[in-house]
């Protein structure tokens, strides 16, 4: 048992991937980071399943109503981390500590700056953005209030909270770029436990409905990401503050915001485009005359089938963060040659992931059986399981493009060319606007009555996106990586 123990706990020491086996390296790299996407989505998991087996429907509606919206401050907060952190890959294969230590505190002053400039714009705007989303106080229908409280209630305390989910995402993102991804998994586990503590504690006995669930997420992330920032200094001695830290050139700032801005507004420009799905989806619960379908079915059925997506699509997150930190540090190291056989062997992983992958998505799909997961069963309809399975067909074969995708945008990141990611984002966005928005302006198309067809016309927005995304950055990334004029006028083979 011990031995068990020990071989877990090494799957998490740092990793210097710019040496020995490339696939062990990338896979073993991998896993950590694919237990701690899972635990992080365990975050919003247990609030949907908790929520989903105590508070109504329309409650529920309202929560997940407002997720793009409140995912486009914290997938900004994501984006940013992200992108700074690959300075500190690049340091470490270097193997300039001194550089690393000087990045960790330009990183931490920025945030800090982006954090609050971030909760005063989303927490005076919550109203003004939920009318984006035709989410309106309705006192002559109480339903429709009910959502409406809900909605607004949950969006103002995740928008309070903001300053956890970036503190959360600068420690986790700068410890895997360390090549430690053991301490961010032991905090993030942590914090799941404790958020489904106080899920139960604030939800059940408590009875605080929506708001508790939004505020045991916020209290669970600022411990974790507390206790792993004291940790941190703990162990990493060489990250002590030294005077003249911030003592910079100009340039090194810029350089951070170079590269951590551009994603952090790609990870954002996506949600607008989510929104808009989300206006559409709405849109399918209400009859041509505005009257409110009962128990929303579309609303519960799409949102819970894009939760299943969500935990599939952690496995292609997980290679993507892996190729991220793969191609920093040997980008640093100036290592061409084992760049251009890592791709090879990245996508070789993501092949043999889709597939695996594809079958047990369309298995949990039969009768809506994952419905159950987060409904109880008096929630359930067999509307809401249509629609649901609906969205998983139309989009679960495409997520060979959306691994693709995620490869691109990485690697593009870890190779200091954070453009062509970015573009993509404003591609995929424009892509999803441009299948979405044309049927928002045909009189009575989305509403209770609409077709089959109509609905998938909506949900191949996402697919169309994914497509538009990749076409834009997989040119620039092969050529980049494999012609005689790519990175060798930077990186010596």
């Amino acid at each position: 048992m011990t031995k068990l123990i020990q071989k877990f706990k090494n799957l998490f020491t740092p990793r210097d991937l710019t040496d020995g086996n490339i696939v062990k390296g990338i896979l073993v790299f991998m896993v950590p980071l694919l237990l701690s996407l899972i635990f992080q989505q365990l975050f919003s998991l247990t609030d949907s399943v908790i929520v989903g087996q105590n508070l109504s429907t329309y409650e529920i509606s309202g929560i997940n109503d407002v997720a793009p919206l409140s995912a486009i401050a914290l997938q900004f907060c994501i984006g940013v981390a992200s992108g700074f952190s690959v300075v500190v890959s690049h340091k470490i294969g270097e193997k300039n500590l001194d550089a690393v230590r000087k990045s960790f505190y330009v990183q931490l002053l920025l945030c800090l700056i982006i954090t609050i400039v971030l909760t005063l714009v989303f927490c005076f705007g919550v109203d003004f953005m939920l009318s984006w989303m035709s989410i309106a106080p309705n006192e002559a229908d109480a339903n429709e209030q009910l959502l409406y409280q809900s909605a607004h209630d949950y969006l103002f305390v995740i928008f309070l909270g903001i300053y956890s989910y970036m503190a959360y995402n600068f420690m986790m993102a700068n410890l895997r770029s360390l090549g430690d991804s053991f301490t961010p998994f032991i905090f993030l586990a942590l914090g799941v436990i404790l958020n489904i503590f106080l899920d139960l504690l604030f939800i059940v006995p408590l009875k605080w409905g929506v708001i508790g669930s939004a505020w045991a997420t916020v209290i669970s992330q600022t411990l974790a990401s507390l206790g792993c920032g004291i940790y941190t200094f703990s162990k990493y001695k060489f990250l002590h503050y030294q005077k003249g830290d911030l003592k910079v050139p100009f340039s090194f700032i810029t350089q951070h915001l170079k590269l951590g801005v551009p994603l952090g507004l790609q990870e954002s420009i996506l949600e607008i485009g989510i929104m808009i799905m989300q206006i559409c989806v709405i849109s399918f619960d209400y009859t041509i005359d505005g009257t409110l379908v009962a128990g929303a079915p579309m609303q519960v059925g799409y949102t819970i089938a894009c939760k299943v997506n969500w935990i599939i699509m952690n496995v292609y997150m997980a290679i993507g963060s892996a190729t991220l930190t793969y191609m920093g540090q040997n980008y640093g190291a100036h290592k061409l040659d084992r760049i251009r056989k890592g791709f090879k062997y990245i996508i070789l992983i993501t092949l043999i992931s889709y597939a695996v992958l594809l079958t047990a998505g369309l298995s949990i799909s039969i009768n809506g059986a994952y419905m159950y997961i987060f409904l109880k069963p008096d929630n359930i309809t067999p509307a809401a399981i249509h629609y649901g399975n609906l969205y998983l067909y139309t989009c679960l074969p495409c997520h060979a493009i959306l691994a693709v995708l995620f490869i691109c945008r990485n690697a593009l990141q870890g190779l200091n060319k954070p453009l062509f990611p970015f573009l993509a984002g404003v591609g995929e966005m424009v892509a999803r606007c441009g299948v979405l928005i044309p049927l928002l302006f045909i009189p009575g198309l989305l509403s209770s009555a609409a077709s089959d067809f109509v609905v998938f016309l909506v949900y191949f927005a996402d697919p169309a996106a994914w497509i538009a995304a990749t076409l834009v950055m997989i040119i620039p990334l092969w050529r980049m990586i494999y012609s005689k004029k790519g990175l060798s006028g930077n990186i010596s083979g």
